[in-house]
């Protein structure tokens, strides 16, 4: 992602040239994607233990990934527009993506 905050976040990489970063930091899962440039659709954040996210201070929408313990799919909320919030209780974690980037996150790690 590019941004200097994220940069020392650890990554993991997915098929297809897919990357996650791990927000680890309270800073980190406090501000998400917010206040960025929009990267691209093929990075994604990953919010462990987190099961509600806000769009407050967004430039973009987002794709919402709810996952579960085994961090599988099991809800996914598309193009998420800024200033708005998203809850999904039986998740365990969340991945953020930038609007269009959900779909092949969602195909690499199993179907809804």
């Amino acid at each position: 992602m590019p941004a200097d905050r994220l940069d020392r976040l650890p990554v993991c990489r997915l098929g297809g040239g897919l990357r996650v970063f791990a927000a680890t930091t309270p800073r980190a899962r406090l501000l998400g994607l917010a206040a960025l440039d929009e990267p691209g659709t093929d990075e994604a954040l990953l919010l462990a233990g987190c099961r509600s996210v806000h769009t407050f201070g967004m430039r973009f929408a987002l794709d919402l990934v709810f996952l579960d313990e085994h961090a599988r799919p099991i809800r996914a909320v598309w193009g998420l527009r800024p200033r708005r919030v998203a809850t999904w209780l039986p998740a365990r974690s969340v991945l953020e993506t930038p609007a269009g980037g959900g779909y092949a996150f969602v195909r690499a790690l199993g179907s809804l």
